[in-house]
């Protein structure tokens, strides 16, 4: 952990530029997710559960109603709220699919990962380009630090959650 005040900390100009750059992506990231909930018909909350559910199936991770609650920074109480509201409209459905029966597992419908795959097709042209065009081995390093960034984020998390 930093020992001093990291908003007095001499900072070089690369990590006031990669802070800033970080942030700049997060907010358009925000203003992408009010585009789909826009485009889904959805409130921007509802949007940003389904888009995380649609992404943890896609990599064949589903999440549970906690984990979801965890991501979106929603109590269990307002997370199934949300989730009874995705599933009246036909985007979701709950299963069992553990042994432990009492283990939900959320997945989106094909309707719905249909209808978020035609939206990343119009939204995400710009950004599958600088994938496309980024050399692995600058993809390599960047996913490496971004990877330590959510580290250093989680164990702030973590200890502000004790």
């Amino acid at each position: 952990m930093m020992e001093s005040d990291p908003l007095t900390a001499d900072w070089t100009p690369e990590q006031i530029a990669v802070m800033h750059r970080l942030r700049d992506w997060v907010i358009d990231f925000g203003e992408l997710n009010q585009h789909l909930a826009t485009w889904m018909r959805l409130p921007g909350a509802d949007a940003n559960a389904l888009g995380q559910i649609i992404w943890a199936a896609e990599t064949n991770a589903p999440l549970s109603p906690a984990q979801l609650s965890r991501q979106i920074g929603m109590t269990t109480g307002a997370t199934t709220i949300l989730l009874n509201r995705l599933e009246a409209a036909g985007h979701i459905h709950r299963t069992r699919e553990s042994t432990d029966r009492r283990r939900v597992t959320l997945r989106p419908t094909p309707d719905a990962r249909d209808r978020a795959r035609r939206f990343l097709g119009l939204a995400g042209a710009e950004i599958a380009n600088v994938l496309h065009t980024t050399p692995p081995a600058e993809l390599r390093t960047v996913a490496t630090f971004l990877a330590r960034m959510s580290a250093a984020a989680d164990e702030a998390n973590q200890r502000l959650g004790r």
